[in-house]
């Protein structure tokens, strides 16, 4: 029987979507000694990871090829903005609080200086008023999307978009096969996802995969930058405090961006970089333990 268990901490909510992550973490045994021999093997230069009980992961150039979203995700967002807010301004309170956040996020980039930043009028009273508020809404989304910001509002009215095009089935997508199959059979551990889309994009992401299914009910939980930056100790230490191990060194953090590998250690958490076709290449001498595959880490 599946159970839902919500739970709400300051700004953060996940979701609970399967049994196996409900009640105290245990280490089952697996039926596949050979393929954990083998991958024993293959993770030799790895920490010993038998007390991790939680795991979080990223998902770009983690567990989704970054060609995927550089290529079809924010492409998409972009070529669909103004369609979306066309659409939905006029009747979604949703969207309009989508573009409250946004103006709010453009009028501190104004303030700072950032480039692209162009000013989004106040809520309109007539048409044409209303087409000029929100072309600069989708001009202000396009700059951003070109820079890769990292921000809530953008974030957010992103996933609201490609809720859209997974739904109707224009959009399907990316994770790696070894992903998929630590989720659903390897892995003892319970799965989290950090990311800073927003979780509904990360929701979005899991459940309309191009070959894997609906891989939510193996997800136990969703952060976004609700949370805090990824690159960010504090964040690393508010998902510890979320999670509940008795210590942070009981989590084990993957990712692909150096820079979010550091924050997550300087909060106690243990990290493993993923090394995927495409991810950015990572400083000489960097110090963290690395892999290629799923099919390398046994928790």
């Amino acid at each position: 029987m599946k159970m839902k268990m919500q739970v709400q901490v300051q700004a953060t909510t996940f979701v609970s979507r399967s049994s196996s992550c409900s009640g105290p973490w245990t280490r089952g045994k697996s039926k596949k000694r050979g393929l954990r021999a083998v991958m024993a093997m293959a993770s030799s230069e790895l920490p010993d990871l038998s007390a991790i009980e939680r795991v979080v992961l990223d998902i770009e150039g983690t567990t989704t090829p970054i060609s995927f979203v550089a290529e079809v995700l924010f492409p998409y967002a972009r070529d669909n903005v103004r369609r979306h807010l066309a659409e939905t301004y006029a009747s979604s309170e949703e969207t309009r609080a989508d573009v409250a956040l946004l103006r709010a996020q453009v009028d501190d980039d104004l303030a700072q200086g950032v480039t692209g930043a162009v000013p989004i009028p106040l809520p309109p009273e007539g048409e044409g008023e209303a087409v000029m508020m929100l072309e600069a809404v989708a001009a202000n989304v396009e700059a951003m999307i070109g820079a890769d910001r990292k921000v809530t509002a953008l974030k957010q009215l992103q996933g609201r978009v490609w809720r859209r095009g997974f739904e109707s089935g224009e959009l399907r997508s990316e994770v790696y096969e070894d992903v998929a199959e630590a989720l659903r059979r390897r892995w003892r551990a319970k799965p989290y996802i950090y990311s800073s889309g927003s979780r509904e994009a990360q929701r979005l992401i899991f459940a309309h995969t191009a070959t894997h299914g609906d891989l939510r009910h193996h997800l136990c939980g969703f952060f976004d930058t609700t949370v805090g930056p990824k690159r960010a100790p504090a964040s690393y230490h508010e998902i510890w405090l979320t999670l509940g191990t008795h210590h942070p060194s009981h989590i084990l953090f993957l990712t692909d961006v150096y820079q979010e590998a550091t924050a997550a250690k300087a909060a106690g958490l243990e990290v493993i970089i993923s090394l995927r076709p495409g991810n950015a290449p990572l400083p000489d001498n960097h110090g963290f333990p690395t892999v290629t595959s799923f099919d390398q880490i046994s928790i």
